[in-house]
């Protein structure tokens, strides 16, 4: 395996949580001591939700060895809860104080949030023209960016890809081609109700991560061969669940409260199981290896003919990197909520929401919160812990990527 080997970066979904995919490629970053002045080290980036501004960011920084991580943290660390978690208590009501509000681009952006802020945050990081040129120039071969288009109900995957290179869209998802911008980038990021819906060419759009919250099959299909998967769920051991079983109050349980809900439906709709799909990846490369070892090489090559015919890509062996969170990132924000929150400027009612929602948590977990706090105090606590799953992982990243 050389140096030619197209590497991939996939960034799951999950609002505030992609400050621990940022903590996570600047560790990586870091274990390989990479430098500016070097060639990029990823060339593919498939991204849902807030996987999609961090993917977008680093494919915007590829004419750098480091893609920029360390610029991504401090955009992290810059968020102020104040500012950016702004509440719209009539967001999603049609009343006329909201006619400009909800007069296009924004007529179906009905929200409960309101995103300009995040919205600048994302224009101002991400510097869409140098975008273009990287992809231009082929320092990026592919970005790809899913969205869930809202009619349809189907999977639309955006695709930004180099005169070189080829992206083969799967049959089971609808593809677009051409240059991405900040209103798909902001699309794939819009948690419904509480981000405003966007509108593409015509289309209306909203949070991937609702059916593909970790994109690993656009990579594979624009040519990745080495992929870096960052997923933002913790996977429990069997010691965590049965702590975490112990610890919950039967009666307390019995009043579960709206905040508490929330975050798990976010759970549900965003954390999709992402190792159902490495499981399936591991299969594969299993069928590819006997198949290669069992046929004739024009048998080979005729079988795999055949699924170019099928599938338009054919198999082909993957290697793969997960990170993931060694802690629990909704129990990390229960304990910020907690102890955290008394130094973060909040305005008065925000903060009395907050305080409400610590006390609606249950076996210590704040999932909702792990998605909302846009805060650079509980950035800065993420960003740590990616930073240290990736240097925990620093023997596998230097196999796979150095």
């Amino acid at each position: 395996m050389g140096d030619s080997s197209v590497k991939g970066l996939v960034l799951s979904g999950g609002g505030m949580r992609g400050a621990y995919e940022a903590g996570a490629v600047a560790g990586i970053m870091e274990v390989l001591g990479r430098k500016s002045s070097e060639p990029p080290l990823f060339q593919v980036f498939s991204g849902t939700s807030v996987g999609a501004i961090n993917c977008a960011f680093f494919a915007s920084h590829a004419h750098l060895g480091d893609h920029g991580a360390g610029r991504l943290v401090d955009m992290w660390k810059s968020l102020e809860l104040s500012e950016h978690l702004r509440i719209r208590p009539l967001g999603l009501l049609r009343t006329p104080s909201l006619a400009r509000e909800l007069a296009p681009p924004f007529r179906a952006g009905r929200s409960l949030l309101d995103s300009s802020r995040i919205e600048a945050v994302v224009r101002g990081a991400i510097d869409f023209d140098r975008l273009h040129h990287n992809v231009r120039d082929g320092l990026v071969h592919a970005l790809l960016i899913s969205a869930l288009h809202v009619v349809s109900g189907r999977t639309t995957v955006f695709a930004d890809v180099s005169p070189g290179a080829s992206y083969s869209p799967s049959p089971a998802r609808v593809a677009r081609f051409g240059r991405i911008g900040p209103s798909h980038v902001l699309a794939s990021a819009a948690i419904p109700l509480l981000f405003p819906t966007r509108e593409i060419d015509g289309r209306f759009y909203c949070d991937g991560g609702l059916r593909f919250n970790t994109p690993i099959a656009p990579a594979i299909r624009a040519g990745a061969e080495r992929l870096v998967v960052v997923a933002v769920g913790h996977q429990r051991t069997a010691d965590e669940q049965l702590e975490l079983d112990l610890t919950v109050d039967e009666a307390e349980a019995r009043d579960i409260g709206t905040f508490f809900l929330l975050g798990k439906l976010l759970n549900a709709l965003l954390l999709d199981p992402v190792h159902q799909d490495l499981a399936m990846l591991s299969r594969l490369n299993e069928v590819v290896d006997v198949l290669r070892a069992s046929l004739s090489t024009e048998q080979f090559e005729r079988v795999q003919e055949v699924l170019v015919r099928v599938r338009g890509v054919a198999y082909r062996p993957i290697q793969t990197l997960v990170l993931r969170p060694s802690q629990d990132l909704g129990q990390l924000a229960g304990r910020f909520l907690q102890h955290g929150l008394e130094r973060v400027e909040v305005r008065p009612l925000l903060r009395r929401l907050l305080r409400a929602g610590a006390r609606g948590t249950i076996g210590r977990e704040a999932d909702w919160a792990s998605y909302l706090l846009f805060d650079g105090a509980f950035a800065g606590e993420l960003l740590e812990l990616g930073r240290q799953d990736a240097l925990d992982k620093a023997r596998e990243i230097r196999e796979l990527l150095g």
